[in-house]
Order: structure tokens, then sequence, then C-alpha cells
């Protein structure tokens, strides 16, 4: 299976638990690979999207209002549990995508975490933020948490995270989750997937 798509995603956004839910179907029916990068989506906002945060002060922002509708919309035809937002809402999700990045090199434990961290955060409403609680996630997946957890403050693991953050803002990228076909061909968020699958359903360059 030739790896065409690559996944810069963070797991704080909900946008992006659709989108990693519905890209296995896209893979499975293209039969194409996937890797998934590990960002910081507020290290992209605060680069190249910083209106994302004047639109969450915006008193009447009837766009973003909408947005939850559809959100709920999307995450009923995925038949994705979304209890959102939480108190815990905007999680800075720093501890959560060291984790992420920890695993990175192992793609298996890494979609197994983020899965069980996604049903974590958006449907038990439990914190992203608190290294406890993505311990416990990765217990619960037959991980060694606590292993995780240490290689999640290491020198190595922050700084492949701000590269990959890097990585993705130089390559056009402005929130999560951000796709990329053949290397060069980009899509944002989980309402584009039709236009990846296009994507992938055409002869690879």
């Amino acid at each position: 299976m030739e790896t065409r798509v690559e996944f810069f995603f963070d797991l704080s956004s909900p946008w992006t638990c659709l989108a990693f839910h519905n890209l296995p179907a896209v893979l499975d029916r293209t039969g194409a690979g996937a890797i998934y990068r590990p960002i910081l989506v507020g290290g992209v906002f605060n680069a190249v999207n910083p209106a994302v945060y004047a639109a969450r002060e915006q008193a009447d922002n009837r766009k973003l209002d909408h947005s939850w509708k559809i959100l709920k919309d999307w995450a009923r035809l995925a038949s994705v549990p979304m209890n959102f937002p939480s108190q815990w809402h905007p999680a800075k999700s720093i501890a959560a995508m060291r984790f992420c990045t920890a695993l990175e090199d192992d793609q298996p434990a890494l979609v197994r975490f983020a899965r069980a961290a996604f049903a974590s955060y958006f449907d038990r409403q439990e914190n992203l933020d608190d290294p406890a609680v993505l311990i416990a996630v990765a217990d619960a997946e037959g991980l060694d948490g606590g292993a995780i957890a240490e290689a999640a403050v290491s020198d190595a693991v922050k700084a492949r995270l701000r590269a990959n953050t890097d990585e993705v803002i130089a390559r056009g990228g402005y929130g999560s989750p951000t796709i990329f076909v053949d290397r060069d061909d980009m899509y944002f968020g989980n309402d584009q997937l039709p236009l990846v699958e296009a994507a992938l359903k055409r002869t690879p360059r």
C-alpha cells in the first residue's frame, strides 16, 4: 500500500476528530496509505491564522454559532459521539500532542492512542491537558502510558513537534487537519475528504 496521504493533526480540534474517523474509509476505498503527523494547531494559528482567536471572542458570531450545529450534523452522519464544547474547551493540547509525537515512529500505536484520546475529549469530556488523563488513555489501549509520558517531555520530542508544526506552516497549512495527497496537493478539514478521495483516485503523480 503506497503512502500517499499525510494527515497533520491536533487532538483539540473537533473537525479533526471527525476527519480522523472518516479518513480510513477513504483509504480503504482508494487503496492508499497514510502517515499521521502531530502538530500544535495553536502554533499554526499564532503564525498564520490569528483571526481564529478574534472570531472566538466576537459576541455575535453567527458563522461560529452555526458551525456548532453543522459539527453535530457531521458527527451524527459519521456516528461519532460529539459532546462538545466542554468545560475544558479550548484545550492547549501541548501535553497531548507531545504524547502523539512520542508515538509518531510507531504509527499503529499513534493511531490507537489518538482514537482513544479523541473519545476521551469529545465523548467523555475529559481534560486533554491533564497528563494523568493521557496516561490512563494510553494504558487503556495497552500502551505504556508512563513511558510515553516520560518520552513526551524529552527535548527530542519537543523539537520534533515544533518541526512538524513549522513544516505544515511552510507547506501552506493554516489549521487542523491539514491533509496532503502526493506531497503537495493540500486539503483542509473533514468536509474536504471527498476531494481527497477524488485526488487519490486520479493517477498518482
